[in-house]
């Protein structure tokens, strides 16, 4: 098994021994590791509400999508991790206006913690 790895410097650098981004080669499914809201020009974590927080995330996450040339209507699934699940409706809110119609399967559960402290973070799977 061959792994191809993505990585791009528009999105933060992994916090731990993973990468941003890989699929077996051949295969056309692409793993995005989850982002938490950190600037990846400054490297510190979004302060803020959830929305913020959501928001980053998901730049993050377009940035990788970039950096393996795929988009957000790539995606297939998706799993938001919230410490506060009361925060559910402002991170929908957000999360919706990055995907169109069919929206990707998704799941969305609450965390003792995240990373960093961060209240917010969201992987994605995608397929060419």
């Amino acid at each position: 098994m061959t792994r191809q790895v993505f990585h791009t410097d528009s999105a933060p650098q992994a916090v731990g021994p993973y990468s941003q981004a890989c699929r077996i080669s051949g295969h056309s499914t692409v793993y995005l590791s989850g982002q938490i809201p950190i600037d990846p020009a400054s490297g510190e974590l979004v302060a803020g509400p959830a929305s913020a927080q959501a928001e980053q995330c998901m730049q993050n996450l377009k940035a990788v999508l970039e950096a393996a040339r795929l988009t957000f209507d790539n995606v297939v699934r998706c799993t938001i991790y919230l410490t506060d699940l009361s925060s559910f409706g402002e991170v929908n809110e957000v999360y919706g206006r990055y995907f169109s119609d069919p929206e990707p399967a998704r799941a969305c559960v609450q965390v003792a913690a995240l990373p960093k402290g961060a209240d917010v973070e969201i992987d994605a799977v995608a397929d060419f």
